[in-house]
């Protein structure tokens, strides 16, 4: 089986065309148009240059993938996301869906972030062992999803306000680092004192397994303000040293950074493991954008080895949004002939997995 999928819930364009059967698969096309410098200039994400991009790129990376060939099924992301982007895919998928023939899947983003762990080598065996624990951390969620089967998902927790992401991404703004900001504070991180400075790690001794990151940024804006800290005026030897009073030493962006990102480790991983205590997974699922941070990635993977638990993340190309998670997560539906009729299907900006 064939499957084109098609990705557009945000600033990536990107198509891939996979050919999966009995667990087994094989990418044989994909493609990806990145929005990163044209968002740059702006900060963040601009809903309404996205969708200009969108259609800009989506026929010109379908004709790349296809290359004429006409797929047995097409996925597409129709939600959760922004409207615009979500718009530019669905409409794509829809319209070749009509002119082809061939049955459509909607897709949703999350469930495709979630078998992005099973990409990477050309062919893989795509086999998961249920109950799956799915900690799914991007710029726009923070959630916990028990995934009891192929299409089976109950929510455990969820962020109650800002995402890891978005908070990794609006400190990085107060920082004056270029968007997306994230992977550069974890880049200043890496030579940073992780204690340097005892941010909170909000909710993380609560009876629930949500999550809240606004107040860290709150306090990581306050930090900032107090202590005149930001990337362009830097001078290790000259810093002011907290207002915590923890050490005389000079604060430097490096231990700044490092401070604030193991916070949000600590929290995501402190509640991941409590969750696996509860619910006794076999798999636990690290996937989503912030699934490519070094620090979460390893020490989350040390504590599930000493829960004797399998743990999966994508390989780091595929933690970013990508056509081929959304073909494969279109594959599982189409085994059970999960489609939607190209003039029914619609997008959902707020679309959930779980009930």
């Amino acid at each position: 089986m064939k499957i084109l999928g098609i990705e557009s819930s945000c600033d990536d364009t990107s198509v891939a065309l996979i050919e999966a059967s009995d667990n087994h698969f094989v990418i044989l096309a994909e493609k990806t148009a990145s929005q990163i410098d044209i968002h740059k200039i702006y900060g963040g994400v601009v809903p309404e240059i996205a969708g200009r991009k969108h259609a800009e790129a989506i026929v010109p990376l379908i004709e790349e993938v296809t290359r004429g060939e006409k797929p047995d099924v097409i996925a597409a992301t129709a939600g959760p996301g922004l409207v615009t982007g979500l718009l530019v895919g669905v409409e794509a998928a829809k319209n070749l869906s009509y002119l082809w023939s061939v049955p459509l899947v909607r897709v949703n983003h999350i469930e495709g972030h979630i078998y992005s762990v099973l990409l990477g080598t050309q062919t893989q065996n795509a086999a998961l062992a249920f109950p799956a624990l799915c900690l799914i951390v991007s710029g726009g969620h923070t959630e916990l999803v028990l995934m009891k089967n192929h299409g089976v998902y109950e929510l455990i927790g969820k962020t109650r306000d800002d995402a890891a992401g978005e908070c990794f991404d609006k400190v990085a703004k107060l920082l004056d680092l270029d968007y997306p900001g994230g992977p550069k504070i974890s880049k200043f991180a890496l030579e940073g004192n992780t204690t340097a400075i005892p941010f909170p790690r909000p909710m993380i001794d609560s009876d629930n397994f949500d999550f809240s990151f606004a107040g860290l940024k709150t306090s990581a804006l306050y930090w900032l303000r107090d202590n005149t800290l930001t990337a362009v005026k830097v001078n290790p030897f000259h810093a002011i040293a907290s207002w915590f009073g923890q050490s005389s030493e000079p604060v430097t962006i490096q231990d700044f950074c490092a401070s604030f990102e193991q916070a949000i480790v600590d929290v995501l991983v402190t509640k991941t493991i409590r969750a696996a205590q509860k619910y006794n997974p076999k798999t636990i699922i690290l996937s989503g954008g912030v699934s490519a941070n070094k620090k979460l990635r390893e020490s989350l993977a040390e504590n599930v080895q000493r829960l004797g638990v399998e743990f999966r993340s994508p390989e780091l190309k595929y933690s970013m949004d990508n056509g081929a998670m959304i073909a494969l997560a279109g594959y599982y539906h189409a085994l059970k002939e999960d489609f939607t009729l190209w003039k029914d299907i619609q997008v959902d900006p707020n679309w959930k997995i779980y009930n």
